[in-house]
């Protein structure tokens, strides 16, 4: 079994069991039929992923991983906020006539701030502490914006990242307001554990743990029976990943930089509505 799958299967179930409804509140999404779409959900679910020993995809459930590096690198890379520079369609819903997802992640990313060091943006600075500040216990980025919260089509959902290093290893901590678990989980664990190799790699260091902080881990009510079918499914072992050892610079990683090897998992395609 991967760990992947264990701790996502773990959380599922103590969610579905143990979690809370908020079924007697108005609650602000909607299934496409108009129906409230309420959720069970637990406060605070800490998950610690070693990236040195395992690579955090499940088995039990295909996780689209191309697209996964896709969306990290059209957010953390070419800092967008325009669904034209993505490749999949799944920002669709909050964009615009034009594209535009509003002044939201990839933009808030690509804004530049004054440090005594220059000009950067944020994924710049931390890439620039990394290589000339190691030691700093300020190395973070935070897209949770409130002054442009307003010009906003969706609030970040997974807003601030904390970089540590400790001798040769970088560790991070992804913060997240808010996760529904069936659709994103899997799909933020892989998309920041990638991240955190990236930024690892350009800087000579290791990656190490990835920490994924959430506030608020909920299961829709509509997504109860695939849940349940899918924690039910064989584990797998996990797979390998790997990294263009070439690549030296941030900015240029593509997503045929990784290659994941001998991934076995569930093929099944699930019909999931997603809540709006």
């Amino acid at each position: 079994m991967s760990l992947a799958d264990d701790i996502f299967i773990s959380n599922m179930k103590d969610i579905i069991e143990n979690g809370v409804w908020d079924t007697d509140l108005e609650v602000r999404p909607k299934w496409s039929d108009g129906t409230p779409a309420h959720t069970v959900k637990k406060f605070g679910i800490v998950n610690r992923y070693d990236l040195s020993k395992e690579f955090p995809i499940l088995t039990i459930r295909r996780t689209a991983f191309r697209s996964c590096i896709d969306e990290i690198l059209w957010i953390w890379q070419k800092k967008s906020n325009n669904i034209h520079d993505l490749h999949s369609h799944i920002w669709d819903q909050w964009a615009d006539e034009n594209g535009s997802i509003g002044k939201a992640y990839g933009y808030q990313l690509g804004v530049k701030h004054r440090y005594r060091e220059g000009e950067f943006d944020q994924v710049d600075r931390v890439l620039y502490d990394l290589k000339h500040n190691p030691a700093s216990r300020r190395i973070l980025t935070n897209i949770y914006t409130f002054a442009d919260l307003n010009e906003m089509n969706l609030y970040p959902c997974a807003y601030s990242m904390t970089f540590n290093v400790s001798g040769d290893t970088l560790n991070g901590i992804l913060n997240q307001r808010s996760n529904d678990m069936l659709t994103a989980n899997n799909w933020n664990v892989v998309q920041y554990a990638v991240l955190l190799m990236m930024f690892a790699q350009v800087s000579g260091l290791k990656a190490g743990e990835l920490v994924h902080v959430i506030a608020d881990a909920h299961i829709y009510d509509r997504h109860i029976p695939i849940v349940k079918e899918i924690i039910d499914m064989p584990c797998l072992p996990a797979p390998k990943i790997e990294v263009d050892p070439s690549v030296k610079n941030f900015y240029d990683f593509t997503v045929d930089s990784f290659k994941l090897v001998d991934y076995e998992c569930n093929k099944k395609k699930y019909d999931i509505p997603v809540a709006e």
